[in-house]
């Protein structure tokens, strides 16, 4: 592999694959409140849009992992943007929310392509402690598109009151991420090492991934932490701007505040997870997250703290996000050099399914109040930690090998 292969310009054309998740779910998200009465549907219906969209880039993922094993990442890539930008109109052209729902669920199968290829691409590339320092690297981009997408949106909706231009917007990325995926991304995953798919292959390794304990508990570990994104999510809109009357265009200042804690903690993690390690780096963030999770809890419960009640509590535990996460991925990873499009795929269904799950939750809990949000992310953070302690410690596997 050359060196510009590993270079930053691979990284960042990477992070920018990536960040359509972020961009897609975040930029919206003022708009959530305007649905309902564009629609005149009611706010479980509105959230829907953001669950289907959750539940479609999981389930993609598991498509694109095992032909990209086959076929190679570049070209699957290509083809995963491509529906990701048609979707994006089809978006625009909704009728109905149900209409909307289902053009949500295929730009999501579109958009799934960029984060599944990108994690198999740094596993291509990159060892273990490398991985992990390259992931955390990667993922400031997104931080970026996160902090800045619900201000795109929010402005949108205030100058042009349209929620359909975002998704003029969407499209416009997919068609530069595409370009930029054509100019400056290689093939990483050569002929040689490509594996012959079939369905009932595929299967099997996907039973070989989740079998494997302490690949599982990785995932579980990240998969708890990255549903507290989607909880988050997928009720404060409603909390800031329905329950605290924040308007639409200054969500995005309190939602910034939450991205600017991930893009830190992204930050410290490529700088010590070198130092300390994959395991050191989990502990400090699973820690982090549980007293953020804790916090919330008490100050929903207690009240009298008002809107940075929850504000406050929710910067906390997003904070060490991206640091769980990107050392979940590359502990889970390690184990399967040759599956690398696979075990991503696996890791990312577990990661959007549980956050599909989480996000529907809130929803249909909601009750005008920021409790059921609480609650649900206190639980995220105990199992996330849980799944760490228990699950993936030396003990369990002392002979662990990759496959």
């Amino acid at each position: 592999m050359s060196s510009s292969a590993t270079g930053a310009a691979v990284l960042i054309v990477l992070g920018i694959l990536t960040a359509f998740g972020p961009l897609s779910m975040d930029m919206y998200l003022p708009a959530l409140p305007e649905l309902v009465d564009f629609f005149r549907t009611t706010p479980g219906k509105a959230q829907l849009t953001l669950s289907a969209f959750t539940i479609a880039f999981g389930a993609g993922q598991l498509v694109y992992g095992p032909v990209s094993d086959r076929l190679g990442r570049r070209k699957v890539l290509l083809v995963g943007i491509g529906i990701y930008a048609l979707a994006s109109i089809l978006c625009v052209f909704a009728d109905t929310i149900d209409e909307l729902i289902l053009a949500r669920l295929f730009q999501a199968i579109g958009g799934a392509a960029g984060i599944v290829l990108s994690r198999a691409i740094i596993r291509d590339l990159f060892d273990k402690l490398e991985g992990a320092r390259a992931l955390s690297l990667m993922l400031l981009i997104p931080s970026l598109a996160a902090l800045i997408a619900p201000f795109v949106g929010g402005y949108l909706l205030k100058f042009f009151d349209d929620w359909r231009l975002i998704f003029w917007v969407l499209f416009a990325s997919g068609v530069v991420a595409f370009i930029l995926g054509v100019m400056k991304l290689p093939e990483t995953h050569p002929p040689e090492k490509r594996t012959k798919s079939t369905i009932k292959r595929a299967m099997r390794d996907y039973g070989v991934v989740l079998c494997h304990r302490r690949a599982a508990g990785y995932m579980i570990c990240g998969g708890l932490s990255f549903a507290t994104m989607f909880a988050q999510l997928s009720g404060t809109p409603f909390i800031y701007i329905d329950l605290f009357g924040v308007p639409p265009e200054d969500f995005g200042i309190l939602f910034g505040l939450n991205v600017f804690a991930i893009m830190i903690g992204s930050y410290l993690n490529s700088r010590l997870v070198i130092r300390f390690g994959v395991r050191r780096m989990l502990a400090v963030g699973t820690t982090i997250a549980l007293f953020g999770g804790f916090a919330l809890v008490i100050s929903v419960v207690y009240g009298g703290f008002g809107l940075f009640g929850v504000v406050i509590p929710v910067v906390i535990f997003m904070m060490p996000h991206n640091m769980v996460n990107a050392n979940a991925t590359a502990g889970a990873m390690e184990y399967f050099p040759h599956l690398a499009g696979t075990a991503s795929a696996m890791l990312g269904f577990v990661r959007f399914g549980t956050g599909a799950v989480v996000g529907a939750l809130v929803g249909y809990f909601h009750d005008g109040t920021a409790s059921p949000m609480a609650y649900i992310i206190a639980c995220c953070v105990i199992g996330s930690a849980l799944a760490f302690w228990f699950l993936t410690d030396d003990s369990s596997e002392k002979a662990a090998k990759p496959v």
